[in-house]
């Protein structure tokens, strides 16, 4: 089988995963043709017994792990630290570890193949992870969805995670009207809404007027990381789980709230 082949279907999670992981569009896609380039190189790192998508997932993280140091702070050092700051002190393995099973499914086992930890070591990485990001990050969420049980999910989901809700909305013209009045902190956003109109369209009308993070939830997470154009930094594929929502409301709040 061809390296395309062998990666081509893994693609657009990986670049899901590197956006989530870094912030960005752009630098998470950077760091996947980067990673591109070195299976060029040594195509056998496809080939070490590993199945394709963890193969391509550690090939990942040896280019992503030259460029990132994980932190270490004392807790005298953290306890004068701003919320801020000690997000911005939050190893990066422990939010690694929470990405690779909540939003891209892979076991403790498997990401600890990934990251080279054992699974018990990745289950402390993600624990230390969701203490750090719920303690520090409570916003108001607007979300943007016409299925009213899924709304109502989403809005349970939320809750949980300490957050308040800014307001509920089914189109396009309702979101937009909910955002101004309400200035919500975090936007959770279908992509396709109840009068035809995109949860996408309401997203960059909000934008225009504030800058907060979005997150889109959509059953067809492919048409949105083709990297060949602007796309969402987050994304949650529909149906979705808890622990995706929760590990990707607690990505983007962490890198809003840690912006220069």
């Amino acid at each position: 089988m061809t390296l395309a082949k062998m990666i081509a279907p893994h693609l657009p999670y990986l670049r899901r995963y590197a956006r989530a992981l870094t912030g960005k569009q752009s630098s998470g896609d950077a760091y996947v043709r980067a990673t591109l380039e070195t299976l060029l190189e040594d195509k056998a790192q496809l080939s070490a017994g590993a199945s394709p998508k963890i193969a391509l997932y550690r090939a990942f993280h040896a280019v992503w792990g030259s460029s990132v140091a994980d932190h270490d702070h004392d807790q005298a050092s953290l306890s004068k630290m701003t919320p801020d700051m000690r997000l911005q002190a939050l190893p990066p393995r422990n939010r690694e570890a929470l990405l690779l099973t909540a939003v891209e499914g892979f076991s403790a086992a498997e990401a600890g193949d990934i990251l080279g930890l054992d699974a018990a070591g990745v289950q402390a990485a993600i624990v230390e992870a969701q203490s750090a990001i719920e303690a520090e990050l409570a916003t108001n969420v607007l979300i943007i969805e016409d299925e009213p049980i899924i709304a109502l999910d989403l809005e349970a989901l939320v809750k949980d995670l300490g957050h308040d809700i800014a307001g509920v909305a089914a189109t396009r013209d309702e979101a937009v009207a909910l955002a101004k009045s309400s200035k919500p902190g975090l936007v959770l956003a279908d992509v396709r809404l109840a009068d035809g109109s995109s949860g996408i369209d309401a997203a960059s009308d909000i934008l225009s007027a504030f800058d907060v993070p979005v997150i889109f939830i959509t059953a067809y997470p492919e048409r949105l990381l083709s990297g060949e154009r602007p796309e969402p930094a987050y994304l949650i594929t529909k149906p979705f789980l808890a622990e995706t929502v929760k590990a990707t409301i607690g990505q983007a709040l962490f890198f809003h709230g840690t912006k220069s």
